[in-house]
């Protein structure tokens, strides 16, 4: 999820020509204004809403337990898997804007929404915070990838090498060269968003494909579709692009008596 770097104290010169640019930047194709976000951003953070959807076949079911499994390998989806805006709260998908919380809408079961924040430093450094309705962390240094549940007050850790892959938290975590990894085109406009398809190369991935809308140059959606009939939807807000982090921002710190599973 990013948009233009806020041009802070400068002459009046400056900003027209900024503002000039939004216009251009506004019409540009998602695939153009993704390559732009990926090239020009090194670290991000800010906000998230995460819901399931599940095909209707057992839609009560699938309701009432998206929204506990919405964390579960999530970050989104690491291991398997600034210009602040308030934008991107409506933009995750029709589907999930018209249904509500945990009910059927058609013949889709849409979960209630998980909440939280995110930071990231390129290439596989993250923090993916879970705040509701469950509290979870995934944290990656770079080297090792870290669960932390805090309900069971259990760390899961385990190699990170090379899980980002084709998975859908390489998108927004893993190194420039996306291409590489995924098949990315253009998907045309909805929901007042530019998206962008990307289609993982690997075979061996549970993800089919994944949906990027972007907005002034920022991601502020993302749709991730897998090989089960389930889609995550995420939205964005608070995007702040390239803020400062301290050094040690990605070092993982073991909470008091937590017991450890390594992978």
């Amino acid at each position: 999820m990013n948009r233009l770097t806020v041009l802070k104290h400068v002459g009046g010169a400056a900003l027209v020509v900024a503002g000039a640019c939004l216009p251009i930047l506004a019409q540009a194709s998602a695939l153009d204004q993704f390559k732009n976000f990926v090239a020009s951003t090194q670290s991000a953070k800010g906000e998230f809403s995460q819901r399931l959807v599940k095909a209707d076949k057992k839609a009560g079911n699938a309701a009432n337990g998206a929204a506990n499994n919405a964390g579960n390998g999530a970050a989104p989806n690491a291991g398997s898997s600034a210009t602040s805006s308030g934008t991107g709260n409506n933009a995750g998908s029709t589907a999930a804007n018209n249904a509500a919380d945990g009910k059927v809408a058609g013949k889709l079961a849409v979960s209630s929404a998980s909440t939280g924040t995110f930071q990231f430093a390129r290439p596989g450094k993250f923090i993916w915070t879970y705040q509701k309705p469950y509290e979870q962390v995934l944290q990656a240094d770079g080297d090792k990838l870290y669960i932390y549940d805090k309900e069971l007050n259990q760390v899961t850790t385990r190699k990170l090498g090379n899980a980002l892959g084709s998975s859908p938290a390489a998108i927004l975590f893993g190194s420039n060269d996306l291409e590489k990894n995924f098949t990315l085109k253009d998907a045309g406009s909805r929901d007042g968003l530019e998206w962008l398809q990307a289609v993982p190369k690997a075979k061996d991935t549970t993800f089919d494909s994944i949906g990027i809308g972007m907005r002034d140059g920022m991601p502020a959606a993302m749709e991730l579709r897998d090989s089960f009939g389930q889609m995550s939807l995420l939205s964005f807000v608070r995007f702040e692009k390239n803020p400062p982090l301290p050094a040690n921002a990605f070092k993982f710190v073991l909470p008091k008596g937590a017991d450890v599973l390594e992978q």
